[in-house]
C-alpha cells in the first residue's frame, strides 16, 4: 500500500495561532494527528513548507511514490504556475484542501491554479475538515483501483 501524501504550504505552522477567527485553534500537530488516525493501516507523508520549491519536490516524491494528495498550498493556491506544472504530472486523486472557505473571503482568493488540475476541492470545513479529506481520498483512490 503506497501512501498518500498530505501536503501544507506556507504559515500553516502558525496554525493555531494565525488569525484563529479565520483558521481556528487547532495546530498543526493536531491536524497530522487526526489526519494519521483517520488513514488508519494507510501509510501517511504528512508535511508542512514555506518554501515553494520544496513542496515541488514532495509532489515529485509523490508521483513516484503516492497513491493519492491532498494539498492545502496555501498562498501558493493563487501564485504558483510551478506547482500547478507539478500537480499535473500526478496521475492519482488530488484533493485541494483550504481551511477556510476561499470564495467567501476577498477577490484575490478567488483564482486557484491548483484547482485546474485537482481531483476535488474542500474548502470551509476548518481544521476539522482534514480527516474528511483523508476519508474522501481513500475513496477516490479505490475508485481508480477498479
Amino acid at each position: 500500500m503506497k501512501p498518500i501524501y498530505i501536503l501544507n504550504g506556507p504559515n500553516l505552522n502558525r496554525l493555531g495561532k494565525r488569525e484563529p477567527e479565520i483558521y481556528g485553534t487547532t495546530t498543526l500537530a493536531e491536524v497530522e494527528a487526526m489526519c494519521r488516525d483517520a488513514a488508519g493501516e494507510r501509510p501517511v507523508e504528512f508535511r508542512q513548507t514555506n518554501s515553494e520549491e520544496r513542496l515541488i519536490e514532495w509532489v515529485h516524491e509523490a508521483i513516484d511514490e503516492g497513491d493519492g494528495i491532498i494539498i492545502n498550498p496555501a498562498a501558493f493556491t493563487f501564485t504558483s504556475l510551478a506547482l500547478l506544472d507539478a500537480l499535473k504530472m500526478f496521475k492519482g486523486p488530488i484533493i485541494e484542501f483550504h481551511i477556510s472557505n476561499v470564495h467567501r473571503r476577498e477577490s484575490i482568493y478567488h483564482r486557484s491554479y491548483v484547482s485546474m488540475t485537482a481531483t476535488t476541492i474542500m474548502a470551509g470545513l476548518g481544521a476539522e475538515g482534514y480527516p474528511v479529506a483523508v476519508r474522501a481520498l481513500e475513496t477516490l483512490i479505490a475508485k481508480k483501483a477498479r
